[in-house]
């Protein structure tokens, strides 16, 4: 194992962020002697970003528990664009009130993760729409466009994977990649900040815009990327049968977010709780250790202690505390997904209100083996009603998913 001399690299690697770094010594001594300011960019396209994007956040977050200062790159600009990167199919163009509104609602995530302020290493929230809305063309061919070969670019695996499953790309979305790097160059020459981080599939994104920062100001800036967070059996973080796991409550409920924790695989428990939590890591090797059943104490630990971060203490007590009565009790708690149904509503229907299925077709199969249940009773036939009552319906579909049905 690396032995790191800054607390900032020292906390990463222990915690499991460090997938690669560009001149890892330098870039150790330098967080040794000096605050160092550090960004990461994300694209604003949804009200919401999900879990998916959190690895990135936390990371931020622990440059911040560091003494160093994270600095929030929205891509107001970006977003008109579109990464191509692992993308088969060109962005859909979203209107410039669109964009300030996801911007503004996605701020509320970041204010729970990190501490944002006008002290030295107070996070702050920049929109690249401020600097890139500026650039003329004519200029940024001038001053950008010379240090970038097509040669060069058309090795980067956001392109050639396109290139080679026959999907257009736009010679918008090619222009991606120089946009990005003239952001991580006006940031270090504007703010100070000599770092960029990011996802593994960002790395040449990250050293075309040193290489940009270094051949126009003479400026040594750094990168750091994290490994690619998969799930145990292979699939992206972030989704889930239903869906994306949101970060805002306003897309996902804090029940469902919490669940999502809780249904962790058992063996990215520890990886989990070391890059998602704020617990010791003495703690973690505690909880991983944990075997057969008992490993369910973890998974709670690790739901509860997400969930608090994202969502706040009393979010995660209430998920928590519902889904002890929804599975050991066998009682309904009051945090269960709900969905309001004005009159009689088909079992169908209700799945598919809940969010358990995505179609109507699914909800079939799924009542037709035996997966869903009402008030706890199997039910097998897909004509089944629920009739309009004054209690709520508990919904099940399959030993996880639970939700009620409000007639109003």
């Amino acid at each position: 194992m690396t032995a790191y001399k800054s607390d900032l690299l020292r906390l990463l690697n222990a915690r499991g962020y460090i997938h690669q770094t560009t001149d890892a010594p330098a870039l150790d001594a330098l967080a040794s002697k000096q605050i160092v300011q550090g960004y990461i960019g994300f694209d604003a396209t949804a009200p919401s970003l999900h879990v998916g994007n959190l690895v990135s956040i936390m990371l931020l977050r622990r440059l911040q528990q560091a003494g160093h200062k994270p600095v929030v790159v929205m891509g107001g600009g970006t977003t008109r664009i579109g990464d191509p990167t692992g993308k088969d199919e060109v962005r859909k163009m979203l209107t410039d009130e669109t964009i300030e509104t996801n911007i503004h609602s996605i701020r509320t995530a970041f204010e729970k993760f990190l501490t944002f302020g006008d002290g030295p290493t107070d996070a702050v929230m920049v929109n690249n729409h401020d600097w890139l809305g500026q650039l003329g063309y004519i200029e940024l061919l001038q001053q950008v466009g010379t240090h970038f070969t097509i040669n060069r670019m058309l090795t980067f695996d956001s392109v050639k994977l396109r290139l080679e499953r026959e999907q257009p790309m736009t010679f918008l979305e090619f222009n991606y990649m120089i946009l990005q790097g003239y952001d991580f160059r006006h940031l270090s020459k504007t703010m100070g900040v000599r770092l960029q981080m990011g996802g593994s599939d960002q790395w040449g994104n990250i050293i075309n815009g040193m290489e940009l920062a270094r051949r126009i100001d003479g400026t040594e800036v750094f990168g750091l990327t994290t490994p690619l967070i998969t799930k145990a059996d292979g699939s992206k973080m972030g989704k889930s049968v239903s869906g994306a796991i949101w970060l805002n409550r306003e897309q996902l409920p804090d029940y469902d977010y919490w669940q999502f924790w809780r249904n962790t695989d058992d063996r990215d428990v520890g990886r989990f709780l070391r890059l998602f939590t704020d617990l010791p890591l003495d703690e973690i090797g505690r909880l991983e250790a944990l075997g057969g059943s008992e490993i369910n104490t973890a998974k709670i630990a690790l739901a509860n202690a997400a969930t608090v971060l994202c969502r706040g203490a009393d979010a995660a007590t209430l998920a928590s505390e519902t889904a002890r009565k929804t599975f050991e009790e066998g009682t309904s708690g009051g945090d269960l997904p709900s969905f309001d149904a004005s009159g009689d509503i088909s079992l169908i229907d209700a799945l598919v209100g809940l969010c358990f299925v995505a179609s109507k077709k699914e909800a079939r199969r799924m009542i037709q083996g035996g997966g869903a249940r009402v008030d706890g009773d199997a039910v097998t036939d897909e004509d089944v009603v629920i009739s309009a009552q004054a209690a709520p319906v508990k919904i099940s579909a399959g030993k996880k998913k639970h939700g009620l049905i409000k007639f109003i």
